[in-house]
């Protein structure tokens, strides 16, 4: 491509090209399921905007291009909640999803109050669980939504090994 890709912090000018992107990056998740009606799908955009200024949201770039996201927040006892993990589908399988995974963990885990990460996926979504657990999580529980979907919640130790070598 003769690009790189580079990994920032997500600013206001970037809320519509992420909820661009999530809309196509969801519809695989929505056929896969069923369910075209899935907040990924619905979600507004000052919802978005809203979580740019409540939590931490990372975009990946290729040129001005936002290519991937992801976004996460600590809650009051430590947990970092990871979400939303978004690749184009013509950079998967490339390891951006990995690298933007470790630089989440980096930046919710940087000044100590994060103990632990948590994330969650589909049932059936099976890349997404196989990177999760790859990169060290572990299924801690499962939630019936309905007859077609199961999250599956993943979980991992917020040590400094974790995060220290991929900021």
């Amino acid at each position: 491509m003769g690009m790189s890709v580079t990994i920032s912090a997500a600013t206001e000018e970037d809320a519509e090209q992420i909820l661009k992107l999530q809309y196509l990056c969801y519809q695989s998740e929505a056929e896969l399921y069923g369910d075209y009606g899935i907040e990924p799908l619905t979600q507004p955009l000052d919802s978005l905007r809203a979580e740019l200024t409540g939590g931490t949201v990372l975009v990946a770039r290729l040129g001005a291009e936002v290519v991937a996201s992801v976004r996460g927040v600590v809650d009051d006892d430590g947990t970092a909640r990871i979400n939303k993990l978004i690749v184009h589908p013509r950079m998967q399988r490339h390891g951006l999803g990995g690298r933007l995974l470790a630089a989440i963990e980096a930046q919710l885990g940087a000044d100590g109050t994060a103990k632990s990460f948590q994330l969650f996926t589909g049932h059936r979504s099976d890349r997404n669980l196989r990177l999760y657990r790859k990169h060290g999580y572990a299924p801690v529980s499962t939630e019936r939504v309905d007859e077609r979907l199961t999250l599956v919640t993943l979980a991992k130790g917020a040590d400094a090994s974790a995060y220290a070598t991929s900021a």
